[in-house]
């Protein structure tokens, strides 16, 4: 994307609310405008709410090595297996909005610091739980935290860095819940296999809370507020945060390609969380392989969706560098090339060729991570960029995360695992037909847009 470009200085409730990045960057000035430089503390704040992604999944996916080992110590199902996992998801999903919307209130330096703590302790809960019911509610507690961290966390690192590198940023950020992923399922296998289960999630938990005291140590309101690219401002505390919640559903809401992008975000994280909770079962069951080895595997896997959504980022911001529109086709490439990769190689009997299919559909199942953020954060006021992210995240949870896990099971325990995992792809080919729909009328939502701000302004 071309230059970054300062907006118009409006005054008023309805001026700021609709003041922000509603017209795509890439369309904004030529080939020579200037580019706003990045300091070095915006890079050291985006390492460290990186690193606290990275802890909120391995928090999240450890549970997914040890599931052959709690399937054995308590003789759980696979629904109910699932349902440990899911009900972070789900927690994510409930509160992803209120959480958000408070945090733009009350500081996001200090809510991912209380964020971060929760979810850390209540992972030490969880290497106590001494059943399935006080493994649940630890669960649960390990979602309240993890809630409104990953749009709370992208909105302070987009307030400190100009708008041209939105989707290389959002899909790095999101892809560091890969990473934490793989770290997650193959560091928590070995502790496991070593050591027994619930030091897995002991030494996550640790994790979580050194990374928490350094947070706190580097990263402050003040430091930020200072750190804002030029024709950034501040967005704690100005008056379209208080503003009616009717007025901030018609701000998130406001059109139908950004509901699209929510959609076909959701639905296009449906696959990546199914493969993350059962390819550890799925190589230890057909492939015979130990739950240890398994989770490494697995975790070779998931390691291959986080480097795909920084890789397609990257992408997306080259291809639509000068025709925005493009970030929906890519989006839907990166769908389908998922869709065909995972639906062949789960017909395929297990070997080397269904291993490679399975890593190229990991690598494009998230593909659309980075499209979609760039899509809602030039569609929805930088005031509102929590409640925008929290909106998206929320979507992800509900239509993908959440029920990937406990819908998979389900499955499974009617049609077999290898079943199950041959239906899932399916829903990245509906992503892709939700793209689709809102590429329609991009062009013409951000003019619509740019024009009521212009509007304001005057």
């Amino acid at each position: 994307m071309t230059g970054c470009l300062p907006p118009r200085q409006t005054h008023g409730l309805e001026e700021t609310i609709l003041h922000v990045h509603h017209v795509d960057d890439s369309a904004r000035g030529g080939a020579g405008a200037t580019r706003t430089p990045v300091r070095a503390y915006a890079w050291v704040v985006f390492a460290l709410t990186l690193g606290l992604l990275i802890s909120d999944y391995m928090s999240r996916q450890v549970l997914n090595a040890v599931f052959p080992l709690l399937k054995a110590a308590w003789g759980l199902s696979d629904t109910r297996l699932g349902s440990l996992s899911s009900v972070v998801a789900m927690m994510v999903g409930v509160l992803t909005f209120p959480l958000s919307v408070l945090a733009d209130r009350w500081g996001r330096v200090r809510s991912i610091a209380l964020m971060a703590t929760l979810w850390s302790l209540a992972t030490l809960g969880c290497a106590l739980a001494t059943n399935y019911d006080e493994m649940l509610t630890a669960r649960a507690l390990v979602g309240i935290g993890e809630a409104a961290y990953g749009s709370v966390g992208i909105a302070l690192v987009l307030s400190i860095f100009p708008a041209c590198l939105r989707s290389t940023l959002t899909a790095a950020f999101m892809a560091g819940g890969s990473f934490g992923s793989v770290l997650g399922m193959a560091f928590g296998g070995m502790v496991a296999a070593q050591f027994g289960w619930r030091w897995s999630f002991g030494a996550m938990a640790g994790f979580g809370v050194l990374l928490v005291l350094v947070f706190s140590v580097v990263v402050s309101e003040k430091r930020l507020s200072t750190g804002q690219p030029s024709g950034v401002q501040a967005v704690r505390g100005t008056p379209a945060m208080r503003a009616s919640f009717r007025m901030l559903m018609k701000e998130l809401f406001s059109c139908r390609s950004v509901k699209c992008a929510y959609v076909g975000s959701g639905l296009q994280l449906l696959v990546p969380g199914a493969m993350y909770a059962w390819l550890p079962s799925y190589l230890n069951r057909y492939y015979a392989m130990a739950p240890g080895k398994a989770a490494v595997c697995a975790a070779g896997f998931v390691l291959a969706t986080g480097v795909g959504m920084i890789c397609c980022g990257i992408a997306t911001d080259l291809v639509s560098k000068t025709v925005p529109k493009r970030k929906w086709l890519v989006a839907v490439t990166y769908c389908l090339l998922c869709f065909v990769a995972l639906s062949i190689a789960f017909r395929l009997p297990v070997g080397t060729v269904q291993f490679a299919l399975i890593g190229a559909g990991m690598f494009f199942s998230a593909g659309a991570c980075g499209p979609s953020g760039a899509m809602v954060a030039n569609l929805t006021p930088a005031s509102m960029h929590s409640s925008a992210f929290a909106t998206l995240t929320l979507a992800n949870n509900f239509l993908g995360l959440a029920p990937a896990a406990i819908l998979t099971g389900f499955i499974a325990d009617r049609t077999g695992l290898l079943g199950a995992l041959q239906i899932i792809p399916f829903a990245t080919f509906i992503a892709a037909l939700v793209f689709l729909l809102g590429k329609r009328s991009y062009a013409d939502d951000l003019q619509r847009l740019e024009a009521q701000r212009v509007r304001a302004a005057d």
